[in-house]
């Protein structure tokens, strides 16, 4: 692949991967909800969890999508069935808990395996990684070109989760009150079911 092909790569995964959408809206009310660290798991699922699924798209899954277009059809009802569901959780949120040990009244964060887990019926990480094999996979040099997209969107997971978390972690302190952080986390509710539209049509 041309240096000038990865490059336009790497600034495709970046809007597509930076701008946002379920993961980073969700990571930005983790981040305020429960800090950094407590996110930290989120974040690597998010990461490498979207990067198996890139690597398995590109060596056959997305040509089994294609040919059977109902299964993607089956994977965006449920992803956003999913998905309203955690805007229902993430709206309903009332404090910033210091712990959730011994306390099954308080919200908890993503595990690693349920942010991995997430990505496979994420609807946008369908459209972003389709749309990148479709778009930069070369045949002639097809595993090598799949590799570098792969590569691509793991760079730039890697920074886009750790961003969007930290800008939730940053606001944490001024959203300690509660009636602030009541409204952020409606805010973030409503903005993770719009999110959904332009996925779903």
């Amino acid at each position: 692949m041309p240096i000038e092909t990865f490059l336009s790569l790497l600034l495709f995964c970046f809007v597509a991967a930076a701008s946002p959408g379920p993961n980073n809206t969700m990571l930005f009310a983790s981040g305020v909800n429960f800090g950094f660290a407590r996110t930290l798991p989120h974040m690597a699922g998010i990461t490498i969890g979207f990067t198996l699924m890139v690597a398995c798209v590109g060596l056959g899954l997305g040509a089994v999508l294609e040919r059977y277009p109902v299964l993607l059809l089956l994977l965006k009802i449920v992803g956003g069935a999913y998905l309203v569901w955690i805007a229902w959780k993430i709206g309903t949120a009332r404090k910033v808990p210091d712990t959730d040990i011994g306390d099954d009244n308080v919200a908890r964060p993503f595990t690693f395996l349920q942010a991995a887990g997430f990505q496979w019926v994420n609807p946008k990480a369908w459209v972003m990684i389709l749309g990148a094999i479709a778009a930069f996979s070369e045949p002639d040099r097809y595993l090598l070109s799949v590799a570098l997209i792969t590569t691509g969107f793991f760079l730039v997971s890697f920074l886009s989760t750790t961003a969007w978390a930290g800008f939730g972690t940053a606001l944490r302190g001024w959203l300690s009150d509660p009636v602030r952080l009541k409204w952020f986390n409606i805010t973030m509710a409503v903005v993770l079911v719009l999110s959904l539209w332009p996925m779903l049509r």
